[in-house]
C-alpha cells in the first residue's frame, strides 16, 4: 500500500518514478469506492488520476498554486492532499464536498463549481505573486469542454500578452458533459491526430508556448513534460489527451452517461437505485419540433436536462433543429433571440444555476428587443442543486424585474403544457418558464388565458389569512391551509401566482376586504423575491404581510426540508404562524 502513507505533495516526492503508477492505481480504486457507493462526478475524476499524481509529484504544492476549472476532477487531488479518508470509509464520505474548498485544505485555493474560470483565476494569482515579489508556479487545469466558455477564451487572450510564469494544463478527453460542439474542437482533434504538430494551433494563435502529451495516463511522460515547464518564464499550454472514465470500461464507452450520477454497481455500472424521471419538458419540445417546422431548440452543454440524449439528439441535430452551443450560455441566449427575431420559434433551455451567467444577454439581447423567444429554466430554487457552487436561489430576483419578460411558474404538468403552448405561439414577449422539480398531475386541462397577464389563481377560498404559494411551494401552502383548518375550523385563502413578473393588483385589492394577513412562500431568496413585491404593494395599508423564503446565505450540502424548516416554512411552523395571528 502506497496511499496510506500519502497526505501531502511532499509525501509523493518520496516515491520513485516507478512507484507513481501503483499509487495512481490505488487512488483510482479510492475514487471508484466512493462514487460507486455515494455517487458524484465519475468520468472526469477517473480520467485525471495519473495527471494529478504527476502534478503533485513535480510541483511544490501548496506553495506552487494549482487551480481547478469546475473542479469536477478534484477527487484524486483531495485524496492525495490529506483527505483520502473521505473516499475510503463510508462514515467519512460527507466530510468533504465534491468541489475544491479552501475551508477543507490549504491545497484548495477557491471554491469552484462553474466552468471556464481557472485561467482567469490563475492570471489573477500570477499578478498577486508578481506584486509581492514571489516566484511560485501557477498552474491552471482546464478541460476541453470548458474551453468553449467565453471566459476561458478571454483569459487565453489575456494570457497571450502576459510576460511571466503561467502553466495551463488542457485536459482533453474529447468530451464535455455531452459531446463537444464548435469549431475549436476541430482544431483540438487535428492536434490529437498529429501528436500536437498540426499548424492550426489555437493556443499558439493566442501567442502561447505549447507542448502535447498523447497519452495522458503515461505517468513518466507526464512527469517529464511537467518538469520541462516548471519555473517557465512565459505562459505555456500543456495539452494532455486523456480518457474520460479511465479504469471502468462502461464509463470509458458511455462517457456522457457516466459524467456524473448516483451510486452504481462496479461490476457492470448498473445503477443501485432507480430514479423516475419526468418527461414533460422533453415531450413538449418534441411535440413542438414535430408540429412547427420553424422551431429550433438551443442548449448549452446540458442536453440531458431536456431529455435530448442518444439517437433523439442526433436526429434533430442533423435536421438543424437542435443546437448545442457547448458551455456557452451567453451565446446560446443571444442566438435564441436572433432566431426569434428572424422568424423562428426559438426555445433555449438549461439549468437555473447556469442561467445566472446570462443576465446581460437576457436583459439586453432578448428583453430590450422584445424577442419572442422561450426559455426553459430547470431546477430553480431550494429543490434544485444543494451545492453552493450550483445553487439557484436568486432566479426570481434576477429575472422577474426585467422589462418585457414574462416569467411563468407552473405548479403542475397541465399548467406547464398550457404555458409552453402560450410561450411558443405568442409573438409579443420573451417568456421564461420556471419548471417545477416535481411535475404533479391534476388530471384537468389548464384553460387559463395566459395572454391576460398577471392573473393569479385562487385555489382555495377563505378569509382573514391568504397564502401565496410560489412555484414549488404551492403544495406546501395547501397542506398548511388544510392543517390549519383541521386545527381551527377556519378556511385559509391559497393563491397560485402563475406570473412572477407582475402582480395581480385587482386580486390584491380584493383581499383587503376580508383579509388581515398575507403570507408569501417561495423557495428562492426572500430579498428581492416575489414576496417583497407583495409587501411593497400593500405598503402603508392595514394589511400585514409576512414574506417567507430563503436567507441570503451560501448554503451547501443540505436537505431542502431542513432549510425550509429553518426558514419557518415547515407545515408545523406555518400553522403556528397563522394561529398566532388568528
Amino acid at each position: 500500500m502506497y496511499l496510506e502513507k500519502i497526505n501531502s505533495s511532499a509525501d509523493i516526492k518520496k516515491l520513485s518514478l516507478n512507484e507513481l503508477q501503483p499509487l495512481a492505481d490505488e487512488v483510482r480504486k479510492a475514487v471508484i469506492n466512493k462514487i460507486s457507493k455515494a455517487g458524484g462526478h465519475q468520468g472526469p475524476n477517473l480520467g485525471v488520476v495519473e495527471l494529478t499524481v504527476a502534478l503533485h509529484y513535480v510541483f511544490d504544492t501548496p506553495y506552487d498554486k494549482l487551480v481547478f476549472d469546475v473542479s469536477h476532477q478534484c477527487y484524486p487531488h483531495k485524496i492525495l492532499t490529506g483527505r483520502k479518508q473521505a473516499f475510503l470509509e463510508e462514515e467519512h464520505f460527507h466530510d468533504v464536498t465534491g468541489y475544491t474548498n479552501p475551508l477543507e485544505s490549504e491545497y484548495d485555493l477557491f471554491t469552484i463549481g462553474h466552468t471556464s474560470t481557472s485561467v482567469s483565476l490563475a492570471l489573477g494569482l500570477c499578478k498577486g505573486r508578481d506584486v509581492n515579489g514571489r516566484n511560485e508556479n501557477v498552474i491552471a487545469l482546464i478541460g476541453d469542454g470548458s474551453l468553449s466558455g467565453g471566459e476561458a477564451l478571454e483569459a487565453l487572450d489575456t494570457a497571450g500578452e502576459y510576460n511571466g510564469n503561467l502553466i495551463i494544463i488542457v485536459n482533453d478527453n474529447d468530451q464535455s458533459i455531452a459531446e463537444n460542439h464548435g469549431g475549436l474542437y476541430k482544431t483540438l482533434k487535428k492536434l490529437r491526430e498529429t501528436n500536437g504538430k498540426c499548424e492550426e494551433n489555437l493556443f499558439k494563435g493566442f501567442g502561447l508556448d505549447y507542448k502535447y502529451i498523447g497519452d495522458g495516463h503515461d505517468i513518466k511522460k507526464l512527469v517529464q513534460v511537467l518538469q520541462s515547464v516548471k519555473d517557465c518564464t512565459k505562459p505555456v499550454v500543456v495539452h494532455v489527451h486523456t480518457i474520460k472514465g479511465k479504469g471502468l470500461p462502461y464509463a470509458e464507452k458511455n462517457r456522457e452517461e457516466y459524467h456524473a450520477g448516483g451510486p452504481f454497481n462496479v461490476e457492470d455500472g448498473s445503477p443501485k437505485y432507480s430514479y423516475e424521471e419526468d418527461s414533460t419538458v422533453y415531450e413538449s419540445l418534441i411535440e413542438l419540433l414535430e408540429n412547427d417546422e420553424k422551431s429550433v431548440i438551443v442548449n448549452a452543454g446540458t442536453p440531458m436536462g431536456l431529455g435530448f440524449v442518444g439517437k433523439v439528439r442526433d436526429k434533430w441535430e442533423k435536421k438543424g433543429r437542435f443546437i448545442d452551443v457547448g458551455i456557452a450560455e451567453e451565446n446560446g441566449v443571444a442566438m435564441t433571440s436572433g432566431i426569434a427575431r428572424n422568424g423562428g420559434t426559438a426555445v433555449f433551455g438549461t439549468y437555473a444555476s447556469f442561467f445566472q451567467r446570462t443576465y446581460d444577454q437576457m436583459s439586453h439581447d432578448v428583453c430590450l428587443n422584445s424577442s419572442n423567444a422561450t426559455f426553459i429554466i430547470l431546477e430553480a430554487g431550494i429543490y434544485g442543486s444543494n451545492s453552493n457552487t450550483h445553487i439557484a436561489l436568486c432566479d426570481i430576483s434576477m429575472f422577474a424585474h426585467i422589462p418585457n419578460l414574462i416569467y411563468l411558474a407552473p405548479t403542475s404538468k397541465e399548467e406547464y403544457e398550457a404555458m409552453f403552448k402560450f410561450a411558443t405561439t405568442q409573438k409579443k414577449n420573451p417568456v421564461a418558464i420556471r419548471v417545477p422539480l416535481k411535475m404533479q398531475t391534476t388530471g384537468e386541462k389548464d384553460l387559463t388565458d395566459y395572454s391576460k397577464l398577471n392573473r393569479n389563481q385562487v385555489v382555495n377560498k377563505g378569509s382573514k389569512i391568504a397564502i401565496f404559494g410560489v412555484s414549488n411551494m404551492l403544495p406546501r401552502a395547501l397542506e398548511a391551509a388544510a392543517e390549519y383548518k383541521k386545527q381551527t375550523g377556519h378556511e385559509v385563502t391559497v393563491i397560485n401566482p402563475k406570473f412572477l413578473t407582475g402582480l395581480d393588483e385587482e386580486l390584491l385589492k380584493s383581499l383587503e376586504e376580508n383579509h388581515e394577513l398575507v403570507i408569501t412562500l417561495e423557495d428562492g431568496e426572500t430579498e428581492g423575491g416575489y414576496g417583497s413585491r407583495i409587501a411593497s404593494f400593500y405598503g402603508c395599508s392595514k394589511m400585514k404581510v409576512k414574506t417567507l423564503g430563503i436567507s441570503k446565505v451560501f448554503y451547501t450540502d443540505f436537505e431542502a426540508e431542513d432549510i425550509l424548516a429553518k426558514e419557518g416554512m415547515s407545515v408545523e411552523k406555518l400553522v403556528e404562524l397563522m394561529k398566532s395571528y388568528s
